[in-house]
């Protein structure tokens, strides 16, 4: 199958790989999130189906941002997992292209990413996909 868009039947398979990243206990909100994700008209979310088991290898949500006093929008990815036994096969980088392609037909010139300093076989992904360390990333917590 490849990359598809996510439904909500994929919760468990996200919920692994959100696993993967570091965010246990997302069992009790995981599926309303998703629900909100597919509904709402400026997301993405999709994952990767292996063609032969059906198991969800990896998965990716996008935000496409209108920007106010910038020419073109901008695309961000928020959260972006390949299974540990799937990784250096290719699936991390078709998923990153394919959604490169979704933000240039959404009118989109450039994309971003959040990736937290310890994650540095990321980092070396991205730089590989492209992407330039942009200074400054500032977080005020609301709770």
């Amino acid at each position: 199958m490849g990359i598809r868009k996510a439904g909500i039947n994929d919760v468990k398979g996200i919920q692994a790989l959100l696993e993967q990243l570091d965010y246990p206990g997302t069992e009790h909100f995981l599926e309303q999130n998703i629900e909100r994700m597919l509904q709402h008209p400026d997301e993405a979310l999709l994952v990767y189906e292996d063609e032969d088991s059906g198991e969800i290898r990896g998965c990716i949500s996008l935000h496409f941002i209108p920007q106010l006093a910038l020419k073109g929008d901008f695309a961000r990815i928020s959260y972006f997992a390949v299974s540990g036994t799937a990784r250096s096969q290719g699936i991390g980088g078709k998923m990153e292209a394919y959604c490169e392609q979704l933000a240039r037909e959404r009118g989109c010139d450039r994309m971003e990413v959040h990736c937290h300093s310890r994650r540095v076989r990321a980092h070396a992904f991205y730089g590989r996909q492209g992407y330039e360390e942009s200074p400054k990333y500032l977080i005020k917590k609301l709770i």
